[in-house]
């Protein structure tokens, strides 16, 4: 679903939708899996269920699992989609997600903004 872009972000080709949900969305099992990818360390026990980060247009999104959602789906609140600058949705967009470091850097500074 996304292959490696740069330093910071993989690169990916999702369909963008408008969603009803409070918060972006992926399919639960792909959520899970790039969870997997990127976070965990091998070690013990560990979290599947951390947001992912992904940024569409000029807007990062913290995205999380939702069994609604179809696969090779990112499902974005009305909302966002606008400020994103997503135009005539459901479109095909590249989309990148970032890196377990850079990831935590952004929510980082998310959760510090409010």
């Amino acid at each position: 679903m996304f292959a490696p872009f740069s330093k910071a972000y993989y690169l990916g080709r999702l369909y963008v939708e408008p969603y009803d949900g409070e918060q972006a969305a992926i399919h639960q099992e792909h959520h899970e899996q790039v969870n997997e990818l990127l976070y965990a360390t091998g070690e013990g026990v560990e979290r599947l269920d951390l947001p992912l980060v992904m940024k569409v247009g000029r807007t990062h999104l913290s995205v999380t699992g939702d069994e609604t959602v179809p696969e090779r789906t990112l499902a974005v609140p009305g909302d966002v989609l606008d400020a994103a600058g997503v135009e005539n949705p459901p479109t095909l967009r590249e989309v990148l997600l970032a890196k377990g470091d850079v990831a935590e850097r952004i929510l980082g500074l998310q959760d510090a903004a409010v």
